[in-house]
């Protein structure tokens, strides 16, 4: 089914085969991102289970029947009828092929659901919101691929402004918002915040939860963003900050829901060998889904960003880390932090599960590179070789336009250039 106006996204390798490996596929995102816009490129037949009023009477009779149709076929927001996981697992089962089915959802099955394991049956694809590169934002000249083979870079120059990365931070990477202008996506970001905050927040696991107290959560979230911040500090901030009380237990179920509706993502820390006695931090840093929420969050727009570029530059990490996620995905990677109890801390660690790894720092401007370079260079020479391999390269992620090795062998990677 293929669509002009479709924008090709990275996912589309591993959607592809992992179809071709399982009987049924979940393809699970946050709402918006472009899960059923990628699946329909697959999919044959669709069947759109939120928007079809004869779905729950066919679910009383005979639920079979809406599984009928031409394979794959796309049950589109499937978990607004959980029951139907079990029928598809059952059909997968009976059927004996590969390909039948396409789930896709924007909150994660209840801890019900799940009891029923779809192992064997099922495989899982993690979609996110668009990159840089799928936007054509950047170039993907420089490639997380080569990174991680510590293949050297070349150098690249391209135009990019710190206003422009400013602009696309607020309008974010989603599908809808590509084409219309600034002032449009800042209303339509606002307005995701509050659905999310009115309606989602309460209808997912159908617990009636207080907007006021969501959005105040959302606010703190969003300005501790792309630090290590528990719930203790969130519980703190929100008292000084807000001049509001939120329990820790109400905190715990907030992001409990935002976590299930995938609103929330957390950057694990880098578990690894080195040499020296320090101890390494084990806490998160937590994200959003996309960074323009964090804006919306706190209804800024882009005078307001310009003025503190301190903050910008916590925007930026977790712009960075959203797109790195994507392009070690591609790569069979994973995206942790490093930080020990030394206060040297790594912004960014690549990770393949064939043990090849690469270290980012992550720096808006120019004026912190050399600072970068040394931690990085830091972090190079604690690494105990006889229990881990030496990073493959080490890079610092940064918003001007030119990327280039330095020489101390740290390559500076342009935002605009970096790709799968």
């Amino acid at each position: 089914m293929e669509d002009m106006s479709y924008h090709s996204r990275i996912i589309e390798i591993e959607i592809e085969r992992k179809l071709g490996a399982s009987g049924a596929l979940l393809v699970k995102g946050p709402k918006s991102c472009g899960k059923t816009e990628t699946a329909k490129q697959f999919a044959k037949s669709i069947l759109q289970v939120d928007r079809d009023e004869q779905v729950p009477v066919i679910m009383n009779i005979d639920p079979k029947i809406l599984l009928s149709g031409e394979t794959p076929r796309l049950l589109d927001e499937w978990q607004e009828q959980p029951k139907l996981w079990n029928y598809v697992r059952h059909e997968v089962d009976d059927r004996k092929q590969k390909g039948q089915f396409i789930l896709t959802g924007s909150a994660n099955p209840d801890e019900g659901v799940k009891l029923h394991s779809g192992a064997g049956r099922f495989t899982v694809v993690e979609m996110q919101t668009m990159s840089w590169q799928e936007m054509g934002y950047s170039s993907g000249s420089v490639s997380v691929a080569q990174l991680l083979r510590g293949k050297n870079i070349s150098f690249f120059n391209v135009e990019l402004s710190l206003e422009s990365i400013i602009e696309k931070i607020i309008k974010g990477g989603w599908p809808a918002l590509l084409d219309v202008s600034l002032d449009d996506a800042i209303l339509l970001n606002r307005g995701y915040v509050d659905l999310l905050t009115e309606i989602d927040m309460s209808r997912v696991s159908n617990v009636k939860r207080d907007p006021q107290k969501v959005r105040t959560l959302l606010r703190s979230i969003a300005r501790n963003i792309a630090t290590l911040v528990d719930n203790t500090t969130l519980e703190k901030d929100i008292k000084t900050v807000e001049d509001v009380d939120l329990s820790r237990p109400t905190i715990i179920d907030y992001l409990d829901a935002l976590s299930k509706l995938m609103i929330l993502e957390e950057q694990p820390a880098f578990n690894m060998h080195i040499r020296s006695a320090n101890s390494l931090r084990k806490s998160p840093k937590r994200h959003f889904c996309d960074v323009s929420l964090a804006v919306a969050a706190l209804k800024l727009n882009k005078e307001a960003l310009l003025k503190d570029l301190k903050y910008c530059g916590f925007l930026f990490e977790s712009l960075v880390y959203h797109d790195l996620k994507m392009y070690a995905r591609a790569n069979d990677a994973e995206v942790s932090h490093y930080r020990d109890s030394t206060g040297l801390e790594i912004d960014a660690v690549v990770r393949q599960n064939g043990g090849a790894w690469a270290a980012f720092e992550v720096k808006l401007g120019v004026g912190m590179h050399d600072e970068a370079a040394r931690n990085l260079l830091k972090l190079n020479k604690v690494i105990d070789t006889t229990k881990c391999s030496k990073p493959a390269s080490l890079n610092i992620i940064t918003g001007t336009g030119m990327s280039y090795a330095r020489p101390d062998g740290v390559n500076v990677i342009s935002i605009g250039s970096l790709g799968k």
